[in-house]
């Protein structure tokens, strides 16, 4: 089974090449911002649970963003893998990550680091804002704020899966396809 980490700072890529990785190696997508709007959406316990947390002005803790994503892997029989994007943010739920899916006899088969420069990333968020709607994409304090919490919170997790050498860094910049060749060629060695 192939499950594949893919990791980057907001404006990366991400998104665009999930979307390409999924078609190519018909995997199952994991993203936390869908599981939450899923399970707030349809009332769940998680999802209760988490609302709960939110309404409070807290972080919803580890164990129910972890609850949520083995909901979908249950949910989620005969796949060929799984696509974590945005997902774990923590070495902390890297571990748990690493402990839900070996219950599974299942394991991340390597992280793909899209690797972009600090002011590419900016110019290409407040593109995105132009025509994304997201506050967050349009404000410079709050790009500045979400790759700065990047860099001291989510950038630690590559050290995690470096140092179980599954980690690879593609340098992010350049033509989406010749990008997507690169990701292949790494996937295409595990």
């Amino acid at each position: 089974m192939l499950n594949i980490v893919l990791f980057g700072p907001p404006g990366a890529g991400k998104g665009t090449q999930s979307e390409k990785l999924i078609d190519k190696y018909e995997l199952e997508h994991i993203s936390t911002g869908d599981l939450f709007r899923k399970h707030l959406g349809n009332g769940t316990e998680l999802g209760k649970l988490a609302r709960k947390y939110m309404d409070e002005g807290r972080l919803v803790p580890d164990e129910v963003v972890i609850g949520m994503v083995d909901d979908k892997i249950k949910n989620s029989p005969d796949v060929k893998g799984f696509i974590f994007d945005g997902f774990p943010r923590t070495v902390a739920q890297a571990e748990a990550l690493d402990n839900l899916l070996e219950e599974k006899s299942m394991d991340i088969s390597g992280m793909i680091a899209l690797e972009v420069p600090e002011e590419e990333l900016k110019e290409r968020i407040r593109g995105r804002g132009k025509t994304s709607g997201r506050a967050d994409d349009q404000d410079e304090e709050k790009i500045n704020t979400r790759i700065k919490v990047y860099q001291e919170e989510t950038l630690p997790v590559a050290t995690y899966y470096k140092e179980q050498g599954k980690f690879s860094g593609i340098y992010g910049v350049g033509e989406i396809d010749e990008i997507f060749s690169l990701i292949c060629a790494v996937i295409d060695r595990y």
